[in-house]
């Protein structure tokens, strides 16, 4: 254990970064400190203390009778750039997987029965119009609604606008409550009505008004990627979402492997963070064991827990820390018989409309979406349960969650009979809500952050939830760091 009393034994270290939290976030700043501080040849001591007994956070992958099950995301996505470079320099290229090719497409719930989403519908745009007409999904009226939306000027005004709000006002209420809120809320465990369009979705702002309509730049855009195919010719090329052959729980565990032994420190809850006595720096105090010193601490918990860490220190930032408001889920792996699955499978999984007044919000076909997860002549379904639009449903018992996932699946897909096995994976007050002036929030808090230097904030509290804007956010953040230590006067936080 590393104390104030041994701080610089075997020599003095050019810094000693604390990191809180052994998520992804957290193990991809150490990762950077790590391997920008060897580059420049500065003898940089990182420590990561980590609350629970394994590293990755939400990311946990677990195998069972011959099943790969994720207990948190299972993928990601490809068009940001972030995650794809961090596996290559990790040496995980090789062992990328694309998603099956044959079966990319979902399915939406409209009364108790799968149908296939429009071919092109990317959350809120659609990139092709003949799907959209042909889909029962939409009622006549809905699909003319939508087609409207070329007509509808674009909005003037800077006043920020619910995710929902937007979507009504551009596509008509069908198809918000048809399409839209389904997607967005299966890919944010959130209600549309609270979410900030300029916090979550910003590309369709930008669509509007740089373009005047959703149709028309999503036309535009579909023009101008399908120009860029047809130019490129080189390059290692994946689909939109990729994984790794044995789970996304090795993108952790190949971080925490790079980093120098005893660097990772598990079963380390902090209790409270504060400033150093004498100095520019920081005192972490673990729940268990001596106090650590520290010229910078990187926070990537989730906002409320920085904000009981730092409530001694400054009440107000921990106030609006803990002002961020978290949605609670429940992901079940459901293993079947083949055949006690009457329907066909054939895509890579539903999503449910809140209107249909069901207690499952989507779920996934794991093994289509990535073969060789599940043995043969098996199905491996991930149900998702609660989130934002039903928070009550996360305070059920284990018990009455198979039920229900039991139930809904039988509705749906035609499972029954006893599954397999039925894996229950809670995670509270884990995905942080992007409501109305979440931009302003964050603006404020990093604002107060900057008052004490050293102290650096990351996590998917603030700059995205999804896995490579949480790798962007962490290496900007490793970057302050060093740019702090090598620069003690900078008071810049990230």
């Amino acid at each position: 254990m590393v104390t104030t009393t041994d701080r610089n034994a075997g020599g003095k270290a050019a810094g000693r970064v604390v990191v809180i939290g052994g998520g992804l976030s957290g193990l991809a700043v150490a990762s950077r400190l790590q391997q920008a501080a060897d580059a420049a040849r500065r003898p940089t001591e990182v420590v990561v203390l980590e609350a629970k007994d394994r590293v990755g956070g939400l990311i946990a992958t677990e195998r069972r009778d011959g099943f790969t099950l994720e207990r948190g995301p299972d993928s990601f996505i490809t068009n940001k750039p972030w995650a794809l470079d961090l596996c290559r320099r990790l040496d995980l290229e090789g062992q990328l997987i694309e998603a099956e090719a044959s079966h990319r497409r979902s399915f939406v719930v409209r009364k108790g029965k799968l149908l296939a989403a429009p071919e092109g519908f990317v959350l809120m745009a659609p990139h092709r119009i003949s799907p959209v007409l042909a889909s029962p999904i939409l009622s006549p009226w809905g699909k003319l609604r939508l087609l409207m939306e070329a007509l509808i000027p674009r909005r003037e005004s800077d006043a920020e606008e619910s995710l929902a709000a937007f979507a009504r006002r551009r596509l008509g209420r069908e198809a918000f409550d048809r399409l839209v809120q389904p997607l967005v809320g299966g890919s944010y465990t959130g209600d549309p009505n609270n979410l900030s369009l300029r916090a979550t979705l910003p590309q369709f702002l930008e669509m509007e008004r740089e373009h005047g309509g959703l149709i028309r730049a999503a036309w535009r855009r579909r023009k101008e990627a399908d120009a860029r195919i047809e130019t490129e010719s080189s390059g290692a090329r994946y689909g939109m979402f990729v994984s790794l052959a044995d789970g996304m729980g090795e993108l952790p565990r190949a971080l925490a492997a790079g980093l120098r032994p005893g660097t990772v420190r598990l079963n380390a809850p902090v209790r409270r963070l504060s400033r150093a006595a004498h100095g520019s720096g920081w005192v972490v105090e673990p729940l268990n064991g001596p106090p650590i010193e520290a010229d910078a601490v990187v926070a990537t918990t989730e906002a409320h827990a920085t904000a009981r860490m730092i409530d001694g220190c400054d009440p107000s930032l921990a106030l609006q820390l803990r002002a961020i408001p978290y949605a609670s889920s429940i992901i079940v792996n459901v293993a079947y018989r083949r055949e006690r699955v009457k329907h066909p499978l054939d895509g890579f999984g539903f999503v449910v409309p809140s209107i249909e007044g069901r207690r499952i919000f989507a779920a996934s076909f794991l093994n289509v979406k990535f073969p060789r997860r599940a043995p043969e002549k098996t199905a491996l379904i991930r149900a998702f349960v609660g989130g934002g639009s039903q928070p009550e449903l996360f305070d059920l018992d284990d018990d009455e969650v198979r039920r229900v996932v039991a139930a809904e699946l039988g509705e749906l897909i035609g499972a029954s009979g006893p599954p397999i096995f039925m894996e229950i994976a809670r995670h509270p007050r884990s995905m942080p809500q992007y409501v109305l002036g979440h931009l302003e929030a964050v603006e404020t808090i990093r604002r107060k952050a900057a008052m004490h230097p050293g102290l650096f904030l990351a996590g998917v509290a603030y700059d995205g939830v999804g896995i490579p804007d949480c790798i962007r956010a962490a290496e900007s953040t490793a970057d302050a760091v060093l740019a702090r230590l090598a620069d003690p006067g900078s008071i810049a936080a990230a």
